[in-house]
């Protein structure tokens, strides 16, 4: 049997990962009896963690919110997916939050056992960050993103399948050069040796990554600026998506909000147009959202559509009762 605080631990690791627990399946999964589980649960709440009991034959155990914010027990994916969270957070990605994350991630950062802040250490030392495109970047394993930080400082050749736009799939051997965050995705820069040119590759579309073993000797990127190299790229791409709104703020506040990544042209004093040319409709949607204030679309019509699908949605969401669990 384990031992007092490590069983402790583990019981505090399972009330974290579901939201009710019979008694009788707890006690089994710790290999306890239901009188030394219900000391340990008395034992968490001793220590600040709000774990409510219900009593009879369909008894159990959860882990309720508590007035204060107790210490949480998380895993090795968890721990990485927080501190890349955390970093994106650091850039500004939110407004009014990036002192904050830098405090937290130092704490984090600090406790990390030594494998995983190589990891997490390579991820910051090996992405370029391109500022905040609409929403940050997401759809990729954080694990799959540390193997190929890994890898960029390193200096190994990697393997992976790549999808291509118009679903060509090949077999890609690649010197890695730097990860690259813009808008929302991931990208990793390097050098392809088939194609024997620099590439960049979408991280959601690349599979099965596997280091080679084989080391190399860095080349030196044309520019030198990573984030520029994939920025000319996506330029080059067709974009589906020609949007056109106006928004009842000053071009100031506009700008302030979303002009890192549209184009802002004062009408008045009061009114702003804004034009952006995306791939897809749902960030320019949120933008709209960000900036508060009365807006309209111009175009294009299926953006219309996806504003009254959202209006309709959410005034529902207001005016229905919440929901039971």
């Amino acid at each position: 049997m384990a031992n007092t605080s490590s069983r402790t631990l583990r019981l505090l690791s399972l009330l974290q990962t579901h939201r009710y627990w019979p008694g009788t399946e707890l006690a089994d999964r710790l290999g306890v009896s239901a009188r030394t589980l219900r000391r340990d649960v008395d034992r968490l709440r001793e220590l600040g963690y709000p774990v409510e009991a219900r009593r009879g034959i369909d008894g159990g155990y959860q882990l309720a919110a508590g007035a204060a914010l107790p210490p949480l027990v998380i895993d090795d994916e968890e721990a990485v997916a927080l501190t890349v969270c955390l970093q994106a957070a650091t850039q500004g990605a939110v407004e009014g939050i990036a002192e904050s994350s830098v405090k937290v991630l130092a704490k984090v950062a600090q406790v990390l056992p030594v494998r995983l802040r190589r990891r997490v250490e390579a991820l910051r030392a090996m992405t370029v960050r391109a500022g905040w495109d609409g929403a940050p970047a997401t759809g990729v394993d954080p694990g799959l993103l540390t193997d190929i930080a890994l890898a960029c400082r390193d200096a190994e050749r990697l393997r992976f399948a790549y999808t291509a736009a118009n679903g060509r799939r090949t077999d890609r051997e690649v010197e890695p050069h730097r990860l690259v965050s813009l808008g929302r995705r991931w990208y990793l820069v390097a050098y392809d040796l088939t194609r024997h040119d620099w590439r960049s590759f979408r991280l959601d579309r690349l599979t099965g990554p596997a280091g080679t073993g084989a080391r190399f000797r860095p080349r030196d990127l044309p520019g030198g600026d990573a984030a520029a190299f994939v920025r000319a790229g996506i330029g080059n791409l067709p974009m589906p998506y020609q949007v056109e709104a106006v928004i009842a703020a000053p071009e100031e506040t506009v700008r302030a909000r979303i002009g890192r990544w549209s184009t802002v042209e004062a009408i008045d004093e009061t009114h702003t147009r804004v034009r952006v040319t995306t791939d897809s409709l749902e960030w320019p949607l949120m933008a709209l959202g960000v900036v508060d204030a009365e807006f309209r679309v111009v175009s294009p019509p299926e953006l219309r559509d996806r504003v009254r699908d959202w209006g309709a949605r959410f005034g529902r969401a207001a005016a229905e009762a919440p929901v039971s669990r």
